[in-house]
């Protein structure tokens, strides 16, 4: 978003030699001595250029980096496509941070399953009806009202929205074509949300897949409240062992079980945007 603005800024300007990303990191540096990255992952080629740009600006100003990841600098956007072009930035990684092992038998998010009726499967009629009385509970209405939010200068339309909580099917979130920043406006907007009728993926549901990790993860890291029905239990919603997103979805699975535990729905909202409109 930071990007999309300077470089709007710069278009006006008609500075041809300005580098949206320098001058982020030249913001980050000025404010921060340390930066640190939780579960730090890489899914696309665009995003990995783009990251290696802002690094290589970010060690140029001696600014001291953390990271923590589920795979090792020389895995991460394993057999992405055109994966040879992000191989120099996993190099630079290795000559700016040591990388240290911190493997661990243990998944602690497991350990805080609360067993609160959050998620619901597998679907049909009675579980349709449970997830509508939830709503109703939460929102004191049936159905709320259409709500249009303002992402990168375009709409973005949640069909049924009471106050900061809306709910969405997930052919709406994960079957259409949105990104990283409609689920953050999402998350930023909303401190809870329901999501409709979440499949078992199949194989070649991979832009469905990799929508629904992106969804969860940025959910997850907004602490929005999560309330859903489902085809099947977290565990079996990408049963294709061999796909490209099956490690990723471990961690979705491990988000989702504890996006029910006690801590989890007890823990604060990381904030509300308003950028909406009602209609």
């Amino acid at each position: 978003q930071q990007i999309y603005q300077l470089r709007q800024k710069q278009s006006i300007s008609q500075n041809k030699t300005f580098d949206p990303l320098k001058a982020i990191a030249e913001q980050i540096a000025s404010r921060y001595r340390l930066l640190c990255f939780d579960e730090f992952v890489v899914n696309d080629i665009t995003d990995a250029m783009i990251l290696g740009r802002l690094f290589k600006a970010l060690f140029d100003l001696d600014l001291i980096i953390v990271a923590t990841s589920n795979v090792p600098p020389e895995k991460l956007y394993e057999n992405g496509l055109n994966r040879a072009l992000f191989l120099p930035f996993i190099q630079m990684l290795r000559d700016n941070l040591d990388s240290l092992n911190l493997a661990s038998p243990t998944d602690y998010r497991l350990e805080k399953i609360a067993g609160l009726p959050v998620y619901y499967s597998p679907l049909g009629p009675e579980t349709d009806a449970k997830l509508d009385a939830l709503f109703l509970t939460l929102t004191g209405v049936s159905t709320g009202v259409r709500l249009e939010i303002d992402v990168l200068g375009r709409k973005l339309i949640i069909p049924n929205a009471v106050n900061q909580i809306a709910r969405i099917s997930f052919s709406e979130l994960c079957e259409s074509p949105l990104g990283n920043p409609d689920y953050l406006a999402i998350a930023r907007h909303f401190h809870t949300l329901f999501i409709d009728r979440i499949p078992i993926l199949a194989p070649h549901q991979r832009n469905e897949a990799k929508r629904f990790i992106h969804l969860i993860d940025t959910l997850y890291d907004q602490h929005v409240k999560l309330f859903a029905s489902a085809q099947t239990g977290p565990t079996g919603l990408y049963p294709d062992a061999s796909g490209i997103e099956a490690v990723e979805f471990d961690r979705t699975i491990s988000r989702l079980i504890e996006m029910q535990s006690a801590d989890y729905l007890q823990s604060d909202h990381k904030g509300i945007l308003s950028t909406g409109s009602h209609e």
